[in-house]
């Protein structure tokens, strides 16, 4: 789907749908550097990616950093020429109750989540719009549209991602770039497998037990897998989805989580 001159930078891209995204471009021929803060642990990345080691790039980022997210997309354009794809994945999640809720949960998931979020929209958008072509996508959750108790912090960061990428959209119209996010639901990730992780400590119920109670959230009775999200993602920053933008795209298997 994406051309094989393309470059695409993924942020949180060793874990989850960054990783799932991050690969099917690279097997679409794009040249994908992945920001993360792990990056100097080549051990660590090397595990990670496997085969696909000599098709992924690693480069340390830090998204709540100005300094770490232009020195990042610089070296990445300094190298390739410019930069074609944005995929906003990191993210952190923390529950707190919105009474006594501590400052640091409060600010981590707003600062990763979305100032994060347009730290590396802000760095990268004008080598887009330079080249006239340009596909931004931003990894929200069904939580930007429906609130959940004890999750105000991670519901109104990623709700404040459909407002930044409206704007986005509007500024990048002109100019060939598009930007739209994708909402999913539960998906079968590591950050999820440390819920079910966490359930089967609490309740001494078998894996099979909590992971089919996460599977009962949606209609279909199946968990999201991060390939799923990806294949969504490689399409979005294909030629063919010119005309799709300012738009947010529910992975949620029929069900609102």
């Amino acid at each position: 789907m994406v051309s094989v001159n393309r470059t695409a930078i993924v942020s949180g891209g060793l874990s989850g749908m960054g990783l799932a995204i991050a690969r099917r471009l690279a097997k679409d021929g794009t040249t994908v550097y992945v920001g993360t803060r792990r990056a100097g642990d080549k051990t660590y990345v090397r595990d990670i990616l496997g085969a696909d080691a000599d098709r992924i790039h690693t480069a340390a980022l830090d998204v709540q950093s100005s300094e770490s997210v232009d020195t990042f997309v610089a070296d990445v354009v300094a190298r390739q020429g410019g930069v074609d794809i944005l995929v906003n994945a990191a993210g952190v999640y923390e529950e707190a109750a919105v009474i006594d809720h501590p400052d640091h949960i409060w600010d981590d998931q707003i600062d990763i989540n979305l100032s994060g979020t347009f730290r590396m929209i802000r760095a990268a958008m004008p080598h887009m719009i330079r080249s006239r072509w340009g596909r931004i996508i931003n990894l929200a959750s069904v939580a930007a549209h429906n609130g959940m108790a004890n999750n105000a912090a991670y519901c109104a960061s990623k709700a404040g991602l459909l407002g930044l990428g409206r704007c986005v959209s509007l500024e990048g119209a002109a100019h060939g770039v598009t930007c739209v996010s994708i909402s999913p639901t539960w998906v079968e990730t590591e950050m999820l497998r440390r819920f079910i992780d966490a359930d089967m400590k609490s309740t001494g119920q078998s894996l099979e037990a909590v992971r089919a109670e996460y599977a009962k959230s949606n209609p279909q009775n199946q968990l999201v897998q991060p390939d799923e999200v990806a294949e969504l993602a490689a399409f979005l920053a294909s030629d063919a989805a010119r005309a799709l933008t300012m738009e947010d795209f529910q992975v949620n298997a029929g069900s609102l989580w």
